[in-house]
């Protein structure tokens, strides 16, 4: 049954539909979708995203600015993550993508669990959850496996960036992953701590709450629901 605070979170984004999803292919299960990096698990702050940038630029050299939502992140981190825009379709990206991902992968020793993160395990086996994120699928496996959230218990799906697919914040993974699910995106919702993750999950017509919620300020803040932590989010969402 769905919650009271879930209604009223559906109720205050009014999400919209993608026209080529198909009422046939779906089921009336609602699906928790979560970002990874700061929403579970943060490997953005022991990531060296400066060495990544230095060496995406050797690889590459100079490359256009592309238009992408402003974020919290720092100058290397938005860059390593907008390359991968101005790059998508271009015979190097998976080079690129590659060369970033050697960084991330060197983090995940040094990363640690979100807070409350720990004790939402069991919620997140309660229903069908995917994982959506910046990170390449199989290091985003090794992240999530590190930490204990193992992939057919807690989590059903990840859907990383790819080079057949537009990274966030475009909203193809979170269509992507409510194809695998089998749930409509309109009955889905995505917990994430960016504005990309916002604007991908509004896009794909899906429901979104940002976690934590100074997270969001300005327009954004007015166009999302927000919760201090995971463990509230999830309350609200009706995961007990």
């Amino acid at each position: 049954m769905e919650s009271k605070d879930s209604r009223s979170w559906g109720s205050r984004l009014g999400a919209g539909t993608i026209a080529s999803w198909h009422s046939g292919d779906v089921t009336d299960t609602h699906a928790l979708l979560l970002d990874l990096d700061r929403t579970l698990v943060d490997l953005q702050s022991y990531t060296n995203y400066a060495a990544a940038l230095a060496d995406v630029q050797e690889l590459v050299g100079e490359w256009s600015d592309v238009d992408v939502p402003t974020t919290d992140w720092d100058r290397a981190t938005m860059s390593c993550m907008s390359v991968l825009h101005a790059f998508f379709g271009d015979a190097r990206w998976s080079q690129i993508s590659a060369t970033i991902a050697r960084h991330e992968r060197a983090a995940i020793p040094q990363s640690h669990l979100m807070p409350t993160v720990q004790e939402c395990f069991v919620r997140l086996v309660s229903g069908p959850t995917a994982v959506i994120t910046l990170l390449p699928g199989d290091v985003a496996r090794d992240v999530l496996e590190f930490h204990g959230l193992r992939m057919g218990q807690e989590i059903d799906v990840v859907v990383g960036r790819d080079p057949a697919m537009r990274p966030k914040p475009e909203p193809d993974g979170v269509i992507e992953a409510c194809r695998i699910l089998g749930v409509a995106p309109g009955s889905a919702t995505m917990v994430g701590d960016s504005t990309w993750d916002a604007q991908a999950a509004l896009a794909a017509g899906a429901t979104f709450v940002g976690v934590p919620a100074d997270g969001f300020e300005g327009d954004m803040r007015e166009r999302v629901a927000t919760a201090p932590t995971m463990d509230q989010a999830l309350q609200g969402l009706g995961r007990e």
